[in-house]
């Protein structure tokens, strides 16, 4: 990897494990942890291939997957993929650094009908990183395609930047909501869910 993500500078040792543990807690407790992926399967068609971006522990492929999509999940930490391969039978996760995306190397050449970046993947990034990650995911999805990011407002990548580096990689804005539901996008929501479309010609 070129540069390391803030989520290896910018958190404690042992952050993965937690991060792996918690989630395992919540899924145990019951907690809904599909939003995302409910969205994601509202906008593309029946068993869509779809690229989780920055995967985590895997729950957003794996609710994707149950919803009958062909699914491959990507993050740059080890940890995280280890805990995805072990919960989420199904979805094929991988573990590469999204600066650099290239899913053909790693076998996985056919492109994607859509592409989704939940749990603040882009504010984990590595600084300065955002457009280059932007444009390796969206060289992944087929024209006329989705990118879909979402993210806290309040930790230093403001959605003007995520406008200007989307349209820098020939992204094309469509929607933004201020939550997975779908609320309506507000100036001063911490949160904003932006439906990208790679335009088709």
């Amino acid at each position: 990897m070129a540069k390391p993500t803030r989520w290896v500078t910018d958190t404690k040792p042992g952050h993965s494990q937690w991060y792996v543990d918690r989630f395992r807690q919540l899924a145990a407790e019951g907690a809904d942890l599909s939003g995302e992926a409910r969205l994601l399967d509202a906008l593309v068609p029946p068993g869509a291939r779809v690229l989780d971006a920055g995967c985590g522990t895997g729950r957003v492929a794996a609710a994707l997957a149950a919803r009958g999509h062909d699914v491959v999940g990507v993050d740059a930490d080890p940890t995280l993929v280890e805990a995805a391969r072990a919960d989420h039978p199904g979805p094929r996760f991988l573990v590469a650094d999204l600066a650099e995306l290239d899913l053909a190397a790693q076998g996985e050449a056919e492109p994607f009908d859509a592409a989704v970046l939940a749990g603040n993947v882009m504010v984990f990034v590595a600084p300065g990183t955002e457009r280059d990650v932007l444009a390796r995911v969206a060289a992944h999805v087929r024209p006329d395609g989705l990118v879909v990011v979402g993210f806290a407002t309040d930790r230093g990548y403001p959605v003007a930047d995520l406008d200007a580096d989307a349209v820098a990689t020939g992204l094309r804005p469509e929607h933004r909501f201020a939550t997975w539901d779908l609320r309506p996008w507000r100036d001063d929501a911490d949160f904003a869910v932006t439906v990208l479309r790679r335009p088709a010609g």
